[in-house]
């Protein structure tokens, strides 16, 4: 495979770097350890392209994927002939390049959202000519771009009038018009039609894209071409899937606005109308392993876009090792390279039961000397299973201790991680009054809460002044100090009134923290000044498009009503307002690309907590590839380095770091070594207390992928196969009949890794190291 397709200089040294020996994909691929560094692949291939192409044709991605792609572009042309960047070329196959000169490519915008206003922040048209344009110094009179408010309508209308709800029913273009609005929209839709088709002509009159670089979704898409799309297709307006929308919901703003926004898109055969196109899709992330999977792996396929860059010489996959997990080749070197682990062991002998549809118990010698990897187990035997068995019995029964007067630290980037991640543990133990619990969100959070959640809580807080419930304004010393005061009061009311199903009365608590943020965040004096702040931020975010970054104050009242909602969560189990603690570390700004963290602004908040709790035990989300949302290993990072410093100034050998994943991100059996059973009461408790507490979360306004609905159901689905796939190697019998009533009551089981300072820091400094030649 390596011979069949030739591979320039970037490439050779990034395969070399690899280790990948045998590539039998039908799309030559390469693997890089992780997110950042897949970023710097991706530039290097790209800027030795545009030394080679200077009047070449582009088209380059939108959204979070290509971050470090863009970072690296510009550390790379800003630093070409001083040392650090020397040193980058040399190492990865840019030592003889001349510097690319970028301002006389084309560049062809991918997609975009319809109808959607060009001046909007959340537009790939701003994002174009925000990052590329401009951030790298192409021409915009080069450029070939969809600009929504410049596509042509029907008596020259704009798309506000044409379709004032922002909905476009592509049903017009097939059937006749009931009205002269549907009238107008259906010339409309043509119009729209021959501005694709003369869209698609401008790039094959250019010869086509020279250079493609492309994200791929949850279901494969490529582009907007979504699973299912014609090979041979154009550019085009057309509807989404509901994992597309999933995706988009971020950028605009929840998923009541992507489910009804169609798009412009180019088309499978547009990528792939030049055949000498160097077409590169990029994955990150173990998420993404099965989709990669078949996209390289199956014949060319309409159900498995990525399968069109099977046409192209150079089409190529670049992924991190997460993300290629799952290819043949990764399986076969992951079993054949190194020396033989004991991890290898179980991975082989848990998929084989899984692969053949058998208990352990059942499995033969036959099975395991029939099968490609478990033949390769050292000293092979019938006591082989047995031993992986009792190996996955120890991990339960190290969940099932009762840990001891611990100081317990819990952490997550995000409101609602923790709780998603590992509550059936946790409460496991808080039962245990010795110990000590103390919870901490790491970002404020507030891209998760939605305008319209915002006015109508605002709304209902002003009926409530209004009729004199919200009786604390009233006291004297309210605005000077009151309002800092008896925060607790808040949790349990909202608490009390959950349990005796008086929604309106629960609302109540809500809007008792909300006037308290108010008064924090805009300094509010009296009550008069409090009705005309919250006319105000009504005001403000009703003239918000979805999506549009809001002032900083009005991110902070959003924060705060998440961390109210954190509050309740843990309140549930009798923890203190004190005990949950709100770093919102400063890299968090509702940009498209949050900063890196910094080492004073965002990790000596950190160290301080660590000084202020003295944890005994530490838990985080582990996602040291970067495959989740950006946030996650941004806060690792952040949190490795308070660790590190931690550690300079008290002996912290003892310390016990959790390494936990959720929705985003989950473990295999062989890569955790300690398993929680989960029962259905567990499971109760984490969707009540969702449902009941995280109010801006429970519309599923930014839903995963995998479910349209909340992402306490997705945490449960996962608790759930976990179960599934321990209870094919250790028999049902096992859970049912266990001596343990715990055990017994499992329907679920979470997987973590548990880990001394030296071993978290290890996984974390990989990461660290990808991005730190770039700072």
């Amino acid at each position: 495979m390596l011979s069949k397709y030739p591979l320039s200089e970037v490439e050779k040294s990034f395969l070399k770097e690899s280790g990948v020996e045998k590539i039998s994909t039908l799309i030559p691929y390469l693997t890089v350890d992780n997110f950042p560094k897949l970023g710097l692949l991706t530039a290097c291939r790209f800027l030795e392209w545009a030394a080679e192409n200077p009047n070449g044709v582009i088209s380059l991605p939108t959204g979070k994927s290509p971050e470090f792609f863009i970072k690296w572009t510009q550390f790379l042309l800003e630093n070409w002939d001083n040392k650090k960047g020397k040193d980058v070329r040399e190492k990865y196959g840019l030592g003889n390049c001349k510097k690319p000169v970028l301002k006389d490519l084309t560049f062809v915008q991918i997609d975009e959202f319809y109808p959607i206003s060009s001046k909007q922040h959340n537009s790939f048209y701003d994002y174009v000519n925000k990052f590329y344009i401009q951030g790298f110094g192409l021409s915009k009179e080069n450029a070939i771009l969809i600009n929504s408010d410049e596509i042509p309508l029907a008596n020259g209308l704009t798309y506000k009038e044409v379709f004032p709800d922002l909905k476009v029913d592509l049903s017009l273009r097939f059937r006749d018009p009931q009205n002269d609005l549907e009238k107008l929209q259906q010339e409309s839709i043509y119009l729209i039609d021959k501005w694709c088709g003369d869209y698609e002509q401008k790039i094959r009159d250019k010869g086509g894209i020279g250079f493609f670089l492309g994200g791929i979704g949850p279901d494969g898409h490529i582009a907007f071409n979504t699973r299912g799309s014609h090979i041979f297709s154009v550019t085009r307006l057309t509807e989404t899937n509901f994992e597309t929308q999933a995706v988009a919901a971020g950028d605009l703003g929840g998923i009541e606005v992507s489910a009804n926004r169609l798009v412009i898109t180019i088309g499978l055969d547009t990528i792939v109308y030049n055949p000498e196109a160097v077409a590169i899709i990029i994955a990150a992330g173990e998420a993404k392993a099965g989709i990669v999977k078949d996209s390289l792996e199956t014949p060319l396929d309409n159900v498995f876009p990525a399968t069109v860059l099977q046409k192209l010489k150079n089409g190529r996959f670049y992924l991190t090792k997460g993300a290629a997990v799952k290819l043949t080749d990764s399986m076969d070197a992951y079993y054949e390279k190194g020396e033989w682990t004991w991890e290898k062991t179980e991975r082989a002998v848990i998929d084989l039961c899984k692969k053949i549809g058998k208990y352990g118990h059942r499995v033969k010698l036959s099975d395991l000397k029939a099968d490609k990897y478990t033949k390769l187990i050292p000293d092979l035997s019938e006591e082989t299973v047995s031993l992986v068995m009792k190996s996955t019995e120890a991990k339960l029964a190290k969940g099932l201790e009762q840990e001891t007067d611990e100081v317990l630290l819990h952490t997550g980037p995000h409101h609602d991680d923790i709780s998603l991640g590992i509550l059936p543990h946790i409460t496991n133990q808080l039962h245990e009054p010795s110990n000590e619990a103390h919870f901490s969100v790491l970002t404020s959070g507030f891209t998760a809460v939605t305008n319209t959640f915002v006015i109508d809580t605002l709304q209902h807080t002003k009926k409530l002044l209004d009729e004199d419930r919200i009786q604390m304004v009233n006291f004297e010393d309210f605005f000077e100090v009151g309002y800092s005061l008896k925060t607790d009061k808040d949790v349990y009311h909202f608490l009390t009134n959950v349990a005796s199903e008086r929604a309106e009365e629960r609302e109540r608590g809500l809007c008792h923290r909300v006037v308290r943020a108010l008064v924090i965040v805009f300094g509010v004096k009296n009550k008069a000044q409090l009705r005309e702040t919250i006319n105000e931020v009504i005001s403000i975010l009703r003239n918000s498009y979805d999506g549009e970054k809001n002032p900083s104050k009005i991110q902070k009242l959003k924060g705060m009503i998440r961390e109210f909602e954190e509050e309740l969560v843990w309140a549930h189990f009798g923890v203190q307002v004190k005990n949950v603690h709100h770093l919102r570390l400063g890299f968090y700004t509702g940009d498209i690309f949050t900063e890196q963290p910094d080492k004073k602004r965002d990790v000596e908040p950190i160290v301080e907590m660590f000084r202020k709790v003295n944890p005994t035990k530490i838990s985080l989300t582990l996602d040291p590839e970067g495959s989740g949302p950006d946030t996650h290993y941004k806060v690792l990072q952040a949190t490795a380095e308070a660790v590190r410093q931690w550690g300079e100034e008290k002996d912290i050998s003892n310390l016990r770091i959790i390494g936990y994943r959720n929705v985003w991100f989950k473990f295999e059996p062989h890569e955790a070594n300690v398993i929680v059973p989960v029962s259905l009461g567990d499971m109760s408790v984490m969707e009540d207390s969702f449902a009941n507490c995280y109010l801006s979360q429970v519309n599923a306004s930014f839903p995963s992928y995998s479910h349209n609905g909340k992402f306490s159901t997705v945490a449960k689905r996962i608790w759930v196969n976990q179960l599934n796939d321990i209870q094919l190697l250790l028999g049902k019998n096992y859970f049912y009949q266990h001596d343990r009533a715990k055990v017994r009551s499992s329907h679920g089981l979470i997987f973590f890794r548990d880990m001394n300072v030296e071993e978290f820091l290890a996984t974390a400094r990989e990461l660290e190291k990808s991005i730190e030649g770039m700072l």
